[in-house]
């Protein structure tokens, strides 16, 4: 590190650029989801229930085991690690899709999910895990639109992805997309690299961001109190979120409003969906940036908040087809920033030798929190409605907004002083 009027390393914004296209890539494995439940449904009557297992698997792969991808990069080092996990990566979201389009059981579809969750993670570690290296003095930033890219990936291929389900059937929108995606991730992938010894990087420039002075191994890190307290805070807002993505589509059916023509012809759903996927991905820039200004903790306490209101509101006011959509897109514009906040609050607070392993550890909280999205069918059905399942989700909210700025931030203050 040198002063901050050091002149950054050449190269990392085409870095950055290329793990943004790396995520958009397999953005729609998570949110374009939605649109194969009930084609899928209707072709082998597995229920939605069973189908949404598929979802959390995919979500579960794709956090648990991203240590091990972060390992392995942080292991290979900054010139090989990112090629070769990346490339990795594409293959098996090519194989997991296309096991997806030629599935006749569930068992069949929960493998592909395991595999294309796999890649997918592999992939999401080795993005985030550069960009929190590659810019100490804009972490927030870089991390939010790496993880931007695969928050509003989604909106350039829900129109041709629901285009191709209903001309052609999901079986190929699963594997033409798949594939697809995988072959453009091997190229990619041979242009990542990390920052190496010899890359000198620029100093925080804010007094708002404290950032450790020493680099905390993965083995400290989970032995942490700190640690573990950001993992109930992530999962608590993760599982809210993925509540959201995974059931917006039986959301909007059960209100009523799902088949709604908005705009252009195009549904409530298809709308929703695009609205939701472009604010999820301009969160993550937008409230990162702010969290280089005014600090995490006070950027947690704003975004949490709105999107308690938003829940509320939701619950009140959701059976409105606009109102839907505007407070849907609310809820994700203040859910998709804890891909940035957190990885960046992890690093900043444990250093950056080991930041893909430590940031991917943090990340499984994200697993964790996706099998807590079934017990929302089942608030649903034993209070007739999804009122009450919103009001959980604000609340869950609230109780984050005072762990941060009352409990996270003193102890994060104390660890960096000691």
């Amino acid at each position: 590190m040198t002063d901050p009027s050091t002149p950054p390393p050449k190269g990392r914004w085409t870095q950055l650029c290329l793990g943004v296209l790396s995520m958009i890539l397999i953005a729609n494995l998570q949110y374009a989801w939605t649109l194969f439940v009930d084609p899928m449904d209707r072709t082998h009557h597995w229920g939605r229930a069973g189908i949404q297992l598929a979802f959390s698997i995919f979500v579960a792969t794709e956090t648990w085991l991203t240590p091990f991808a972060g390992a392995f990069v942080d292991r290979l080092g900054p010139l090989r690690g990112p090629r070769v996990a990346v490339a990795f990566g594409g293959v098996l979201v090519g194989i997991g899709w296309t096991l997806n389009a030629y599935a006749d059981s569930l068992t069949w579809l929960y493998i592909g999910s395991a595999i294309a969750g796999t890649g997918g993670g592999a992939i999401y570690a080795t993005c985030v895990g550069s960009a929190v290296k590659w810019f100490p003095d804009r972490r927030g930033l870089a991390v939010g639109l790496t993880a931007g890219g695969f928050g509003a990936g989604a909106a350039l291929t829900i129109l041709p992805i629901s285009w191709t389900i209903a001309k052609y059937g999901y079986e190929s929108a699963f594997l033409w997309f798949g594939l697809g995606q995988g072959v453009v991730l091997l190229v990619v992938s041979q242009m990542l690299r990390a920052p190496t010894p010899t890359d000198v990087l620029p100093k925080v420039p804010s007094s708002a961001v404290a950032q450790s002075s020493r680099s905390y191994t993965p083995g400290q890190v989970l032995g942490a109190p700190v640690f573990w307290l950001m993992y109930v805070m992530f999962v608590a807002i993760s599982a809210s979120g993925l509540m959201a993505t995974a059931q917006l589509a039986p959301i909007a059916k059960d209100f009523g409003i799902d088949k709604t023509v908005l705009f252009l012809g195009a549904s409530l759903l298809n709308v929703a969906l695009i609205v939701d996927s472009v604010l999820n991905g301009l969160a993550r820039p937008f409230f990162g940036a702010v969290s280089d200004k005014i600090g995490r903790e006070a950027t947690m306490a704003i975004a949490f908040g709105v999107g308690a209101a938003s829940y509320w509101l939701l619950a009140q006011f959701g059976a409105s087809p606009w109102l839907f959509v505007t407070l849907g897109g609310l809820i994700f514009f203040t859910w998709g920033e804890i891909f940035s906040l957190f990885p960046s609050t992890c690093t900043d607070t444990f250093g950056p030798k080991y930041a893909t392993t430590n940031a991917a550890l943090l990340y499984t909280a994200k697993g964790t929190s996706a099998f807590l999205v079934p017990l929302a069918n089942l608030l649903k059905n034993g209070t007739g409605g999804w009122g009450t399942v919103f009001l959980v989700a604000a609340a869950a909210n609230l109780v984050v907004v005072a762990l941060a700025l009352f409990v996270l931030k003193p102890m994060r203050a104390r660890l960096m002083r000691a």
